[in-house]
This record gives structure tokens, sequence and C-alpha cells, in this order.
């Protein structure tokens, strides 16, 4: 998943789409450099053609006078004709004003300028003809009514179609049921919407299109699609490389899609469920406001005519056309047949909506079985492997905007998210998993993680959002359960950011280490997918796809919990089990079982010379796997869970933590965090990873933590929950006491202060400081709308509570100052007194 936000700041996501359908190609045409006039050339200009139209020489001429002999043409959506360098198409009648979607990629670029492959912008267009030129106008619908409602007008007038280029006819087709245009200019010249994005532009300093070093290379004509690639040179000032030459070149990728006449139905989305949509503003609902109408992204799956009786029968059907993806050419051997699992590892779940053979993948054809195959044209989903040292991957989709119908999708893979992947293996399941303890896994362990992520991404391209509720819903303690994982998996959704089993302890033979597509997967997928052929407008699907979500009714296995809350202890990133703090206290364990170990199992002894980056690294995931923890037990403190829900459930939406879970979280902070975790300071690693910085690290962690407990938010949710709840919650007195307690155990003894404790206890005395004198968070006024309720700090409770523990502490501090016997503990003690005194009496 999704909320609507203003154009600058949707998901990058939710792109346009097409009906997919697969066609043989027409040759493609290579553009061939212009010719230098010669001498002679230049001194005897050619005869010019006879004038038209009462002897003027505008308009439009005779067909043989513009598509010459020397035209090589080929036939398509559009007739395509290239004369030397030029480009002319001819548009049928039949097409002006049909709907399309423009699709430009980066096919080839420069170090520093994305990765070939990645999409910059998506257009719906329409060709339209004004006396003698034809306009491409770029369509929204962003706000619509039926054509036979009044209000349509309004809302035409409202909504001007941006004209992206005007092109003069240039003569009539044969049988005068078509228009020829030149469109050199269109990917020749510089079109912004179809060239090096804004953002980039600003970036580099670009000041303008090079027109004798841009130029189109080819343009490929298909029944439904039309692809241009093209070659950009920008003169900027700041390029990412190659600096000497002061531009930038790209070769761009435009696919021209026509979309169906007739769009898909569409289904209505429900926030119950996770899904990918898009809306628009229906001035024609009988709604007595600018109501929104929001539906689901999702591919196109209908069930053949003939299969009708057996579908009904609950047999499952194949459907008309399936989902196909295609395998990168670029893509390592290895790593194939793992893309291709996880892809294929979605069937399951398709056969739960009805279908089977819905979803497959397959090598991509080689040259020699289809010259022009291409992985920029828009009518073929491919994964795309992308040569780059980032580590991530990622799943968009393009979709038809009236209906959101998705025909295609590029998931972008780059090279080095295997990093990342063995990294997490490492940290998560080491101490129990000999296969996770080296630096370079075997391939087929490898392979197993691709095909994890390759099918988390394919369920992204299917409409599927992150649900970060999912990993929630198994207890802990199943989660150490072979049988139980085996089945289940370790969350119920491949789309949660549950990545692998770090609450597995060694004793737990044969337990599962990692999520696979899981049982609300496949209900979602049914629900979006499956079809309910007796309904004839979205409308009437909803009775039937609200008795589906109400027959999972309370089922933690099947709730949606949406990305970005950062309140709810229930729908966290890269947490697994229902209890953060019995989780976090497993996964604890394990990284000190992997500490010891952490030199041997990153020496890779094998190798003639081998520096200490490796311990580094492995060193600092360590770090981060433990902060992990510290976050998901934090988000307690204050915490507000969401579970939709609709009208007629007598049920709320929104819950505050219980008092004892809050309560026990602080208690685990005290007890992992604020007391030194000695542990972590190995002086065998931190003697081979860095001079300096080993100390900060830990306060970093203490320090984060602690200020993000005080933080104005939770600490407004805290407020809020006693004045709701009263004694049944936890108090802020509680929370700032709990706190005090744990930080500050020297105190009442003279115990010696170590330097981690010191620095952690002046850190809170800062942040005490800050909620006492600032003003609250500082957003900045355009974005406070998408941020919530913002607590009002002068008028609030925290600041009195902030001077009241200040206090408290200035009174402890003192009487334990003579009971002190360490010097540079009892040095620290008075500085901080003196600090106290100057925040409460500047």
């Amino acid at each position: 998943m999704k909320h609507r936000l203003p154009k600058f700041l949707k998901r990058f996501t939710m792109l346009l789409g097409i009906v997919g359908v697969f066609f043989y190609s027409q040759d493609s045409f290579a553009q061939k450099k212009k010719k230098k006039n010669s001498k002679n050339d230049t001194e005897a200009p050619a005869t010019p053609p006879k004038p038209q139209n009462g002897g003027n020489n505008k308009g439009p001429k005779p067909y043989k006078d513009v598509i010459t002999k020397e035209a090589k043409s080929k036939d398509g959506l559009f007739k395509v004709h290239q004369i030397d360098d030029k480009f002319f198409y001819e548009i049928p009648d039949s097409l002006l004003g049909r709907d399309m979607l423009m699709v430009t990629t980066i096919a080839r670029t420069a170090d520093g300028i994305g990765y070939g492959g990645e999409r910059t912008n998506t257009l719906m267009l329409r060709w339209e003809k004004d006396n003698d030129a034809i306009l491409l106008k770029v369509v929204s619908v962003d706000n619509y009514a039926a054509d036979s409602l009044p209000i349509a007008k309004a809302v035409q007038n409202s909504n001007l179609e941006p004209l992206l280029q005007r092109f003069e006819v240039k003569s009539r087709a044969t049988d005068s049921t078509g228009t020829v245009i030149e469109a050199t200019d269109l990917f020749a010249k510089d079109v912004p919407a179809l060239g090096l994005p804004q953002g980039r532009r600003t970036q580099y300093r670009v000041q303008r299109l090079d027109g004798d070093r841009s130029y189109i290379s080819s343009i490929k004509t298909f029944p439904i699609n039309i692809e241009a690639r093209y070659i950009m040179t920008y003169l900027a000032q700041n390029p990412p490389s190659n600096s000497s030459t002061g531009s930038i070149t790209l070769e761009m990728n435009s696919s021209m899609v026509l979309l169906p006449e007739t769009p898909m139905m569409q289904r209505l989305a429900d926030q119950r469920v996770g899904w990918f949509s898009r809306s628009y503003v229906d001035y024609g609902s009988d709604a007595q406001k600018a109501a929104s109408r929001r539906f689901l992204d999702r591919w196109r799956l209908e069930v053949k005519d003939e299969d009708i009786e057996k579908f009904n029968r609950g047999e499952l059907v194949e459907p008309k056309k399936p989902i196909v993806y295609y395998i990168d050419p670029a893509t390592p051997k290895q790593w194939v047949p793992h893309l291709i699992a996880g892809v294929e590892d979605w069937q399951a779940a398709f056969e739960e909506a009805g279908f089977k053979n819905a979803i497959i993948a397959k090598e991509a054809p080689t040259p020699e079985e289809d010259p022009d195959w291409s992985p920029e044209d828009a009518r073929y989903s491919v994964i795309r492997y992308f040569a780059s040292d980032i580590q991530n991957a990622y799943g968009p989709h393009v979709s038809d905007p009236r209906s959101g119908e998705i025909i295609e999708s590029d998931i972008g893979w780059y090279h080095n998210v295997m990093n990342l992947l063995r990294n997490w293996f490492f940290i998560q399941t080491a101490a129990i998993n000999p296969d996770a303890r080296s630096m370079k896994f075997d391939d087929e362990v490898m392979g197993r993680l691709v095909r994890f992520v390759s099918s988390h991404e394919v369920g992204h391209t299917l409409g599927l959002p992150h649900n970060f509720a999912s990993s929630h819903a198994y207890p802990v303690e199943k989660l150490r359960d072979a049988a139980f994982t085996k089945e289940m998996g370790t969350a119920p959704s491949i789309m949660d950011y549950a990545r692998f089993n770090y609450i597995a302890q060694p004793e737990d033979e044969g337990v599962s280490l990692m999520p696979n597509v899981g049982p609300y997967d496949k209900y979602a997928v049914a629900w979006g997918y499956k079809p309910i052929l007796d309904a004839t407008t979205p409308e009437e699907e909803q009775g039937t796809l609200n008795q589906w979500i109400l027959d999972k009714k309370g089922d933690p296995v099947y709730r949606y919990g949406r990305q970005g809350n950062s309140y709810d202890p229930t729908g966290q990133s890269e947490d697994l089990g229902d209890n953060s703090m019995l989780a976090s206290e497993y996964g604890i364990k394990n990284l000190k079982r992997i500490m010891p170990n952490l030199m041997e199992w990153t020496s890779e002894m094998d190798k003639p010379y081998k520096d200490f980056s490796d311990l580094e690294e492995m060193y600092g995931q360590v770090l981060t796997q433990f902060n992990r923890y510290m976050g998901h037990v934090k988000t307690h403190v204050g915490g507000v869970m969401e579970v939709y829900k609709a009208i007629g459930q007598d049920e709320p939406v929104y819950t505050h933590n219980p008092k004892e879970l809050q309560k026990s979280a602080v208690a685990f902070l005290n007890k992992h965090l604020f007391q030194t975790p000695e542990w972590m300071m190995e002086d065998e690693i931190i003697a081979r990873t860095g001079d300096f910085g080993a100390l900060e690290r830990i306060r970093g962690l203490q320090v984060g933590t602690l200020n993000n407990v005080l933080e104005w938010g939770r600490l407004g949710r805290v407020i809020e929950n006693e004045a709701l709840n009263g004694n049944e919650a936890y108090k802020i007195t509680e929370l700032f006491d709990d706190l005090r307690k744990g930080i500050w155990t020297e105190l009442p003894s003279g115990k010696t202060i170590d330097v981690h404790r010191r620095a952690l206890q002046r850190a809170h005395i800062e942040r005490l400081e800050y909620l006492m004198t600032s003003d609250g968070p500082n957003i900045p006024a355009q974005f406070r709308r998408y941020y919530g309720p913002q607590i009002n700090a002068s008028q609030s409770d925290i600041r009195p509570m902030a001077r009241g523990e200040l206090k408290t502490l200035q009174r402890q501090i003192r009487a334990a100052i003579p009971r002190t016997a360490d010097r540079v503990s009892k040095l620290h003690l008075e500085d901080l007194a003196d600090r106290i005194e100057k925040i409460l009496e500047p």
C-alpha cells in the first residue's frame, strides 16, 4: 500500500499501464547520419515542389511528394516511414482520440545517472486533429464525470489537456483514412517529458540539449505499440562522470502503447486488504461532496467462455492470458532458475483465485529466436538485472489510469542486493545455521535467498504493498517449532519485512528460517483477482468482497497493516512474533553466540591475503541488528494499534498498547541497553577494525533510543492514553520514574559510573532540557498535514514533567556526590548538578 498524496509525493510504483497482448514485431529502422551538402549542392538548390492550395506552399501535400520512393516503410500501430534521418507517422483516423500510454525508460546511461532499464516517466496521451495540425495531448484522469452528466462539461472546462507537441499535417493517406506527420522532433528535440527528468537536470546543472549529438537511433512499429530509441546529449556544468566533456549522453526508449477501447472493470479498494490503488475525484457520484473513487491496480485475468461452468463448479481454469515475466539476458546464469522460481511461487496464490498457470516466468528469447525482442518494449514484463553497487531490488508496475489494469512491469534487480542478503542471513541465522557462517555462501544457499527477494518483488508487481502487520500474527514460541514453521513459514505474508528467523535457538532443530508466499498472500490475491462473474459493475462486487473479509474477521493471519505507522507496535518493519520483548531476548542471545565466532567466520583462511573489512562490516551488522531490537521494543511505549474496520464492525480501529507491555518495554531497555551492553565491546574485534569510535558507537545506540522514547509524539500519546483510560494507562509519571531508575542506578549506593553510563546520563539531562525549553517538533508548514496532529509543547504536560524530573535528579545527584568515591564519577556528578542548576535558573 494508499493514501492520496500530492503529485510530487506519489509513489513511483503507482505507474500507468496497458493491455498486454503479444504480437510479432516488424523490422526496425536505423537512422542514418545527415549528409552535408556539397559545394555544388549549395550553389544549385533543389527545385521547389509545386505549390498547392492556390499557389500557397503551406498545407498538406500529395502523398507521393511526402512519402517518396526512398522511404523505408513498415506497418504497425501507425505506419512508420523513414527517409534519411526523418521519421513520419501515418496515423489512421480510427486512432485519433484513442487513449495511449507513453512509457519512457533509460535504456543506457552514463555512470552516475541511474541504470539502464529504469523508468523515468509515464504519460497518457491522445492524438487529435485540429484543421491542418495534429495535436498530441497529455490526458489526466484525476477528475472525472460520466459524459452523460451535465457536470462533465464543468470537469472538462477545469482540466484543459496540455499539449506535448503540435505537428503540421504533411499529407493525407492514399486512401484518405489517415494523416501523415513528421514525428522526428518528438524524439530528436528536447521534449522534457521524454528526456532527462527535471530533478536530474537541476542536479547536473543541465543547460540545453546539443542537437548535433542528439538523434533517433531507431523506431520500431508493432501492432499495438511503437518503440522509439534515441540518443540525448545535454550540455551540463556538473556532469556526474566524464566531467571534462561538459556533457551527459543517454539512450532513451519511449514505448507508445494503445490502451483498450473498453477499459477493464474496476475493482473498488478496501483499506482492510492491502493493495496498490489509484483514485480520481468522481464529480458524477451522488455524494454531496467531491468524492474520491479508489480502485485496485491489478492484471486482467479472465475466465475463458468455454470454462465458465468449470469455474463455477470450483475447478481451476487457465486464464485467457497469463501473466508472463522474462528474465533479463544480462542475468548471471546461476541465478536465473531462482528468479523464475520466485515468480512461480505465486501460482499457489492464484489457485486460491480459481486459476492455474496464471503466472509464469521464462528466459528472454535470444536474438536468433526473436531479433526484435527488447526489454524496454512495454509489452513485456522483465526482471532487469543492473550492474550496480546498490543493495536493493524494486518492483513497480505500469497500469491503465482509467481502470487500474496492470499490463507491464519491470522489476529492478541490483547486483549488490546479494551483499544485503548475505549480511541479513549471516547475522540473523548464523548462530544456529552452519550454511550462514562465511562471507561467501554456496550458490544453492544464495539462490534460495534470491528466490525469496524475487517472490517479494513480484508481489509488488501484482499489486500488493508491504503488510507490516503480518509478522505480528504468529506467537513467538511457535517460531521455534519446526512443524509449525514448515507449514506456515515465519510470517503469513512474504510482503512483510520479516526477514529471517532470528528467534530460533540452537536446540530448535529443523525450524524454518525464512518466509514464503503465505496464507495472507493467498487470501489477498484471491480477494483482488477472483472473478465475480455475476457482477456487472464494481458496486455489485462489493457485497461479495466485504463478505470475504468478514469471513476472516478477528484472525491476525489475515490482517493488513500499512507501512509508515511508526507508533503501532504490531505493524513494525524487520520484526517477528507477537511480543517484541521476548523475540528480541531470543535475538540478543543469538548475537551473543555470534560475537565470539565473528573473527573465524569472516576470515576465509584459504585466501593468500585478506584484510579485516569483512570483520568490520559484520561487526557493524551485529550493532545494527541489536539496534533493530531496541527499536522494536521502544515502539511499545506510547504505542497505538491500528486495525482497520468498516462501519458495522463493532470494534475500535485504534487501541492504546496495554500498560503491562509498555512497562515491560522500558524494563527491557533498562536491562539490555541502558545497562552497558559490554558484550558488544569485543577487544579482539575493536583492535582490528578501527583506531577510534568504539565508545561512540555504543553511545549512539543508547542515546538514539532514549531520545526516541522521550519524543514529542510518543509522550503526547502517553498523556492522551491516561486522559482516555485513567489508571489502565501507562502514565507519563510512571514512564519518567522507570527511566530514571534504570539510567541512574548508581546514585543510591555511590557506585562508580562507567564511561558509557556517564555519556548516557548527560544525554538524559540534555533531553529533559530540550523538552523543557523547546517549542516542539519543527515541521515545515507545507508538510504538517501529512504528519497528522502535533502536540502543542508550551501548553502540554511535557514541560512541567521535564522540569519536575530535573528537580528530582538535582536532589538525588547532590545527595550522591558525598558518597561517591571514584574521582571521575564525582566530577561527573558535580558537573551535572551545575548543568541542572543553569537549566532551571538560567
